[in-house]
């Protein structure tokens, strides 16, 4: 007991020395016994010190976290709807993406604030924030350069989540592979390609993306004509063709634009490329070609229309006898 005693008064000083103080109010109520005035600091002036602090830190951290999810709502709500046909339809992966990148600048938020916080705590409580400023500083200096790499993939996979440059079920192509993402962190994307391999890519070594799946996508067929067909009558037929499969029940939902036949694209070696274009939602524009390939080439043979397929003459010269 003598020792706590020794201790306290050895970290409070002569604290009955100053004017106005609760050691000094002690000090003198107790005529001058330093014990108290010393304990009186530490029992009750420093706890409430420290209950005073972490009641402030939890109100800014209240805020912040506030004012961290209006400024992201703010940034999300600025990028532009996608139209169906004259009606906006909303991205239903914005609120997640909101949610997320919150939840990320809110955690490095309160981190910081929490940091903040104990430092000022320990100030109270007598520790010396000299060395243990410096510790932290070499500490994290050497965390700094082991973990570059780390750092890298944690801000590009920042970005990307804020640019929603893709997200889990998006087909994309990352350039090292071309898949399904299935999980997607701040630290790596997994994607899983066509064939079932799965690819783990350090968010930090992805230089480019491209998303075959996001927000709405455009179904392409380009099917080549004989030279002697009438252009007029096959892009009637194809006009006439996309018109009756997108108005299917199976693909009414996901056209959010009617289709165009764009014309000839191409004079190629073996016939004349005629493209058909139509907007869908994300992710459906796969099953809509297929479909369209398959009914174009039905009503082009009812129609006559020729679909030529590659052809090479091949010369053989017979040396002289």
């Amino acid at each position: 007991m003598a020792s706590l005693v020794e201790r306290i008064q050895q970290t409070s000083g002569d604290c009955w020395d100053r004017d106005g103080s609760l050691c000094a109010f002690v000090y003198d109520l107790t005529n001058g016994n330093e014990a108290l005035a010393s304990g009186s600091e530490w029992l009750i002036l420093r706890p409430l010190q420290i209950l005073g602090i972490l009641l402030v830190a939890l109100l800014v951290n209240r805020v912040l976290k506030r004012r961290v999810r209006s400024f992201v709502q703010r940034v999300l709500s600025a990028q532009p709807e996608v139209l169906k046909l004259g009606t906006t339809l909303h991205d239903p992966r914005r609120e997640t993406r909101a949610t997320a990148i919150a939840g990320v600048l809110s955690g490095a938020v309160s981190t910081s604030l929490w940091a903040v916080t104990l430092m000022l705590i320990a100030g109270v409580i007598g520790l010396a924030l000299g060395p243990l400023i410096a510790g932290a500083g070499i500490v994290g200096l050497a965390l700094g350069f082991g973990s570059q790499s780390l750092v890298k993939d944690w801000i590009a996979g920042l970005f990307m989540l804020m640019e929603d440059q893709y997200g889990i079920g998006d087909v994309v192509d990352l350039g090292p592979a071309v898949g399904t993402v299935e999980r997607f962190s701040l630290r790596s994307t997994v994607i899983r390609s066509l064939n079932g391999t799965v690819w783990h890519i350090p968010n930090g070594e992805i230089t480019r993306v491209g998303n075959l799946s996001q927000v709405w996508s455009m179904a392409l067929v380009e099917v080549s004509v004989a030279y002697q067909t009438n252009l007029d009558s096959a892009i009637a037929v194809m006009t006439s063709t996309a018109e009756q499969v997108v108005g299917e029940q199976e693909f009414a939902d996901t056209v959010l634009e009617p289709p165009v036949v764009t014309g000839v694209e191409q004079l190629g070696d073996d016939g004349i490329t005629i493209r058909l274009m139509v907007k869908t939602s994300a992710g459906a524009q796969w099953a809509l070609q297929r479909a369209l390939r398959k009914a174009v080439k039905e009503n082009f043979e009812s129609a006559g229309i020729e679909i030529p397929f590659p052809q090479r003459d091949v010369w053989f010269r017979t040396p002289p006898e």
